[in-house]
C-alpha cells in the first residue's frame, strides 16, 4: 500500500483540521498517510517561534503582525523566508517514506520547504498544496510544487496570478459531520448539549482554537444589538473562558470536539480569521459574518470572501444590527461548493499513473503526463539518496 505524507503546522487548528480530513479521506481510498507538524520538523527554536510568535503577535502586537504578514507578502521577503526553512531539510526528507507517492502541504512555509526539495531534486515525489485560506499569501505559492488545490474560484484565480501550476476547484476538506440540522428536534439536542439557552437566536463567535483577537469586545457588541445571545467558543484560551464566565450575557464554552453538534445548536456563526470554521460554518449552513477580524492574514481573507460574495465582512458596531437583522433573516447561506470534486478525489485523480514525458520547464525538470491528461507522476529518483 502506497504511502502519502501530509505536512503542517500546529499554528491554530485551521491547518491541522485540513491536513486530517484530508487525511481521513486519502486513508479511505486506499492510502496510508503520514502527517506531519513543520514545527516539529524544523529546529527547536525556529519551530518554537514559529508557533510561540504568530499567537504573541496576533495578540499582544496585532499592528506588527500586520506589518510582518504584509512585508513578507512581497517577493524578495517571502524567498528569504523559503531560505529559512532550509534548516529542517534533513528532517524533512527523512519522514518521506520510500513508498511515498506524494507530499502534500496545508500551511506555507511547508509549500516552500516542500517545492523547493522537489525543484533540486532531493524530492523524487509530486507535491501538492492544499490552500487553506481564501486569500493567497505570496508564501503559499512555491517553485516546484507541481499542483494548487483551492477551495473558492477567487482564491484558484489569485493563485494563478501568482505563478502557481495546475490550479484545481475543489470542495472544502471538512469532516462530513458538518451539515445542516434535520429538524427543530435537533436543534433542541444540540442545545441541551451544551446547555444552551432553549429558545431565542444564538451568534456563536468563533476565535479559532486560541481563541485570538477580542471575541469578547464582539460578544458585547452583539449583547448590544438585542437580536441574539453570544455564544462564545474560546478554544484552548482559559484566560478567555474565566474573563467572560464573570460577565452576564455570554455563553463561554471551552475547548470542544463536537464542533459539528454546537454549529447545529446556533443560528448563525461570527468569525474573525476566515479559514477552516467558515468553511464548517457554510457546510452546516449558517448564515456567516466576519467582524473584527485579525490583522494580517484575517483581513485579507475577509476582503476576498466579501469580494467574492461568500461571506459579508462588517467593518463596524453600526453595520453590525443591520448584518445580524439580514443573517438571521435568511437562515440557509450555504456556499455551493457541491459541484466542486472531492479534494481527495482529485489528489488521486493527479496521482494516477500513466505514460509520462519530460518537460522541461526554467530552474526546474519534471516528470509529468502528456498535456491535456491532467495529471502527475514522481521524476526519475534523485542520484544522491536522502535514506
Amino acid at each position: 500500500m502506497s504511502h502519502i505524507a501530509i505536512v503542517s503546522a500546529s499554528v491554530g487548528a485551521g491547518h491541522d483540521g485540513a491536513a486530517a480530513e484530508l487525511g481521513r479521506r486519502l486513508t479511505a481510498a486506499g492510502y496510508r498517510v503520514d502527517t506531519h507538524d513543520l514545527v516539529e520538523l524544523l529546529p527547536r527554536p525556529f519551530g518554537a517561534l514559529l508557533s510561540h510568535g504568530y499567537q504573541r503577535q496576533v495578540q499582544s502586537a496585532p499592528w506588527l503582525w500586520h506589518a510582518t504578514a504584509s512585508t513578507f507578502d512581497r517577493a524578495l521577503p517571502a524567498a528569504a523566508a523559503a531560505r529559512a526553512t532550509r534548516t529542517g531539510d534533513r528532517r524533512i526528507l527523512a519522514a518521506v517514506r520510500p513508498d511515498t507517492v506524494a507530499v502534500i502541504s496545508t500551511y506555507p512555509l511547508a509549500s516552500q520547504a516542500l517545492g523547493r526539495l522537489r525543484r533540486s531534486g532531493q524530492l523524487a515525489v509530486p507535491v501538492i498544496t492544499y490552500l487553506t485560506d481564501p486569500y493567497v499569501h505570496r508564501t503559499w505559492i512555491a517553485d516546484g510544487v507541481d499542483a494548487t488545490l483551492a477551495v473558492h474560484a477567487a482564491t484558484a484565480a489569485q493563485a494563478r496570478r501568482l505563478g502557481a501550476r495546475t490550479v484545481r476547484l475543489v470542495a472544502p476538506a471538512v469532516a462530513p459531520g458538518f451539515r445542516p440540522a434535520a429538524g427543530t428536534d435537533e436543534v433542541r439536542t444540540a442545545r441541551r448539549r451544551f446547555r444552551l439557552p432553549p429558545t431565542g437566536p444564538l451568534a456563536l463567535i468563533v476565535a479559532g482554537s486560541l481563541g485570538l483577537g477580542r471575541p469578547e469586545r464582539t460578544a458585547t457588541d452583539v449583547l448590544a444589538t438585542g437580536l441574539a445571545t453570544p455564544v462564545v467558543a474560546c478554544g484552548r484560551y482559559r484566560t478567555l473562558h474565566q474573563r467572560l464566565t464573570a460577565v452576564p450575557g455570554p455563553v463561554p464554552l471551552g475547548w470542544t470536539d463536537e464542533m459539528p453538534t454546537l454549529m447545529r445548536a446556533v443560528d448563525v456563526v461570527i468569525h474573525n480569521a476566515g479559514g477552516l470554521t467558515s468553511l464548517e460554518a457554510l457546510a452546516t449552513g449558517l448564515p456567516t459574518i466576519t467582524y473584527r477580524p485579525l490583522a494580517g492574514h484575517g483581513r485579507a481573507n475577509a476582503a476576498t470572501l466579501e469580494r467574492a460574495g461568500i461571506i459579508p465582512w462588517v467593518r463596524d458596531v453600526e453595520q453590525l444590527d443591520g448584518a445580524l437583522r439580514a443573517a438571521l433573516g435568511r437562515p440557509d447561506r450555504r456556499h455551493d461548493t457541491r459541484s466542486a470534486p472531492d479534494p481527495a478525489a482529485t489528489i488521486v485523480g493527479l496521482l494516477d499513473r500513466r505514460p509520462v514525458t519530460r518537460v522541461h520547464v526554467p530552474d526546474r525538470q519534471r516528470w509529468l503526463r502528456p498535456r491535456g491528461t491532467g495529471g502527475l507522476s514522481a521524476r526519475r529518483p534523485p542520484t544522491r539518496s536522502h535514506q
